[in-house]
């Protein structure tokens, strides 16, 4: 990794300041790896270093202690300057989308805006990282289906208390008696995006107000995050 790299690492992404030296070490190296495997296109905008700098780590940062963890459901990420729409267009009604991965056509593909991207490292302790979040549900693609169940981070006698602790935290939010953001209650598939983002951003927050929850990711994800991030 460039030294500049390094340094706008250390600057701009909280998870990587709080490793230690090998731990750092590794870091970058997994970030370099991780592009090294993916196509990075500007669509309408220039993609610069910092955009490659906080791709890789949101690529890393969830699968940080799973040693040989490879995107196998990803080859391209096409950067647009800011929200977009369906159609992919950053003009005109309808442009409420800051990422999207899936399948069919945008399969092994993601788009994201330029602009959320940036806000999910410039803007910490805002429980919301787009570039996580659409890493999260590549990670839950991973098993052959998107249903917010992890099954290749999980063992199966973990699966049907993770689907009550969604379903109920879902019904709380509906109800408006929990600080998890509305998105997360569409679908159990964006309540583990967004549950991660919170995760991954004010991890203390979310010990401390949802404890069961918190136990779950990081039994998932194999950190502590209250060792890395402050908030």
């Amino acid at each position: 990794m460039p030294e500049g790299w390094k340094k706008l690492m250390h600057k701009h992404v909280e998870f990587y300041r709080n490793l230690e030296g090998f731990q750092k070490i590794h870091f970058e190296e997994r970030c370099m790896m991780f592009l090294s495997e993916t196509d990075i296109v500007g669509v309408g905008t220039t993609v610069a270093a910092i955009d490659k700098i906080f791709l890789s780590a949101s690529a890393t940062i969830p699968i940080f202690a799973f040693a040989d963890w490879h995107y196998t459901n990803l080859t391209t990420i096409n950067v647009y300057p800011d929200t977009f729409n369906l159609d992919f267009k950053t003009q005109g009604p309808s442009r409420n989308i800051n990422g999207l991965v899936g399948t069919g056509f945008m399969a092994d593909k993601m788009y994201i805006s330029q602009k959320s991207l940036r806000h999910g490292f410039l803007l910490e302790g805002d429980k919301r990282n787009t570039a996580i979040h659409e890493f999260v549900h590549l990670i839950d693609m991973m098993d052959g289906e998107v249903d917010g169940i992890p099954k290749i981070l999980m063992e199966q006698q973990h699966m049907v208390p993770w689907l009550m602790m969604m379903d109920h935290t879902i019904n709380e939010m509906i109800d408006g008696k929990i600080d998890i953001r509305d998105y997360g209650a569409t679908s159990r598939i964006e309540f583990f995006a967004v549950l991660a983002e919170y995760f991954f951003e004010r991890p203390k927050l979310l010990k401390e107000k949802h404890p069961e929850l918190y136990d779950m990711l990081e039994m998932m994800f194999k950190q502590d995050m209250r060792k890395k991030v402050k908030g």
